[in-house]
């Protein structure tokens, strides 16, 4: 609430603090209008006109039974949803597909919990039961024209799960968006890319997903030598020194291999070193490379070559003569 006067003017500001200061005093002379004013003929007045609508007291004293029984519907309704998720946790195994359909169900139990709280209710407050059946109904008529999408939704949500599509903790890239799949809903996925950003996709949205996370990933590493350096040695200090290489790096599932001369560049010859690695940690897995070669080449005084400009002046014609 201060947030929101703060970000208002000074006048606006004042406006809101004496609008709201009006409403306050008109609610609480409804409410209190007998007691403040008793026996009078403005306690009458309001109390035959603003005051049946902010007659809280009686409504109290008139229903209070109904509305105890709508709160005890509310808090077993409440209670037996919490207890039929703390058993999906139970039976449901963490991680791969068992917790996509964990959450699926769990979505798909709070909002049958709303409904049948909102039947019940409206049975206590006397609304007929074949006046709740009939609107229910219209309700899934209307749903079944006008609410296509959501039913569209649910149906591919079901088909992503169990034709294995991709699963929680997956890197999917969908419409140029990649992330990492940290939820599956009834209606929506949620991807969560690598600077935190997370995107919301309607299920029927998702068509031509890449699954990156379904193999093990590439981590390549490029690096040059000078054309001064002798190729068969480089290579072989290179193969002799993999195996150190992995020690060292240890989220390297396959690899690390020589791949040979990637490249003649300008200034030097590429080589590749190539591994396999888990895709969330492909990119560190690259830079641990770039970092092990740049030593090794280091330590054996291997010259990695740097762009070079090289200028040539002409000399004078005279100079020449």
């Amino acid at each position: 609430m201060f947030k929101f006067l703060k970000s208002k003017s000074k006048k606006e500001r004042v406006n809101i603090i004496i609008v709201g200061c009006v409403v306050f005093v008109t609610i609480m002379l409804a409410i209190l209008s007998d007691v403040i004013f008793p026996n009078s003929q403005f306690a009458l007045i309001v109390e035959n006109s603003i005051g049946k609508f902010f007659n809280i007291v009686g409504f109290f004293e008139q229903h209070y039974v109904t509305i105890l029984e709508s709160a005890t519907i509310l808090f077993f309704v409440w209670l037996l949803d919490k207890l039929l998720t703390f058993l999906l946790f139970l039976l449901i195994k963490k991680g791969g597909k068992g917790e996509m359909i964990g959450e699926l169900f769990k979505s798909i139990i709070k909002y049958i919990s709303f409904a049948i709280a909102t039947f019940l209710i409206l049975s206590a407050w006397g609304v007929e039961t074949r006046t709740l059946l009939a609107g229910a109904g219209i309700i899934a008529l209307a749903v079944s024209f006008g609410a296509q999408s959501l039913i569209e939704d649910i149906i591919s949500g079901l088909f992503i799960i169990f034709e294995k599509q991709f699963k929680h903790g997956d890197v999917i890239e969908i419409n140029g968006f990649r992330g990492t799949v940290i939820s599956l809903g009834i209606r929506v996925t949620k991807l969560e890319d690598i600077n935190g950003d997370i995107k919301l996709i309607n299920n029927s949205d998702i068509r031509g997903a890449i699954n990156t996370s379904s193999h093990l990933s590439p981590a390549i590493c490029d690096i040059s030598i000078s054309y001064n350096e002798d190729i068969k040695k480089v290579e072989e200090l290179i193969i002799k020194n993999l195996p150190n290489i992995k020690e060292k790096i240890k989220d390297i599932e396959e690899g690390p291999y020589y791949r040979g001369v990637q490249s003649l560049a300008d200034s030097g010859v590429v080589i590749r070193i190539y591994a396999k690695t888990q895709e969330l940690k492909r990119y560190q897995v690259t830079r641990d490379l770039n970092r092990e070669m740049k030593i090794l080449f280091d330590e054996n005084h291997i010259g990695i070559p740097f762009n070079q400009l090289v200028v040539h002046v002409e000399k004078d014609k005279e100079e020449k003569k």
